[in-house]
């Protein structure tokens, strides 16, 4: 599955060029100089789960409660660094928002960048364990045979981080949430009208270029954390609900395996999750700096 994911992933800026050149033709159209947009303004930071859903549980951890430190955290880095950007959470304390809730939150507030934040954990081992015997049948055909016992083991030792952008079976609903919020996304009101057959073509390109960018910050944060001594799983592709509903840019990050006891440490400590949030930070930053240079 990886495999193939990154494939699609490494075709798809194989064929940036095509990309790039369709959207110059279109430039020359009335209207469609709304791609130039360059604007790197709001940022949702959404902290993962929350609430009533743990995410996943380490020894002594939650996944919920490490995303939320990070991104209060991380919020606080660029306010503090980055005046001209304004910051904008999906929850602020433990409480969850649906997933529909949190692009809603992100759509409404018009902003240019998703950054949602979470923490991995492998799926269980399990063993069986052989705890003694019994007997089954009767007579002749009775029987000694071995007990054994289930034992699920939720220890690993993966250690890592890895940055997911939309997959491009979910590209449907992002096209219907750029189209409503047109208004929002185009420089121009009224521009995406869906009586107007351009619209489509329109809509297309948005979510072709927000796919673009998307890789290109995902790229930039793993970039920052292999810079920060972390181990590197790269960028992905996968349906996530998050991303699809939302009409901007937008990528998810997963900072490290909370059932490894040493990542676990780590991201529980002010020293880890300070480094977590200043690797996105620089990661955002270098990606608002490249978009605003296209000016």
């Amino acid at each position: 599955m990886y495999n193939m994911l990154h494939w699609r992933i490494s075709l798809f800026m194989k064929h940036r060029f095509f990309i790039t050149l369709l959207t110059s033709v279109l430039f020359c159209l009335p209207g469609f100089a709304l791609f130039a947009q360059t604007k790197v303004g709001k940022i949702v930071i959404d902290a993962g789960h929350g609430g009533s859903d743990p995410g996943a549980i380490g020894k002594y951890s939650k996944e919920k409660d490490i995303a939320l430190a990070v991104t209060l955290k991380l919020g606080k880095i660029i306010t503090d660094s980055l005046p001209d950007v304004k910051v904008i959470y999906t929850r602020t304390y433990d409480f969850y928002p649906s997933l529909k809730e949190r692009h809603e939150i992100a759509n409404q507030a018009n902003a240019d960048l998703f950054i949602s934040i979470h923490i991995n954990s492998t799926a269980p081992k399990k063993q069986q364990i052989r705890t003694g015997y019994h007997y089954v049948g009767k007579g002749k055909k009775r029987r000694k045979v071995p007990t054994y016992r289930t034992v699920y083991h939720r220890e690993t030792t993966a250690s890592g981080t890895e940055t997911y952008v939309l997959g491009l079976h979910r590209n449907s609903q992002k096209e219907a949430a750029i189209e409503s919020y047109g208004d929002n996304i185009t420089e121009e009101p009224g521009m995406l009208d869906e009586n107007d057959p351009t619209t489509a073509i329109i809509v297309t390109q948005y979510s072709q270029r927000f796919l673009a960018r998307s890789v290109s910050l995902a790229g930039k944060i793993q970039e920052q954390f292999t810079l920060a001594g972390r181990n590197n799983y790269g960028v992905k592709q996968k349906g996530l609900e998050v991303l699809a509903g939302s009409a901007m840019p937008g990528v998810l990050t997963e900072l490290g395996f909370i059932n490894n006891p040493e990542e676990e440490a780590y991201m529980n400590s002010e020293s880890g999750q300070q480094q977590l949030a200043m690797a996105i930070y620089r990661a955002i930053k270098a990606y608002k700096m490249e978009r605003e240079a296209k000016k």
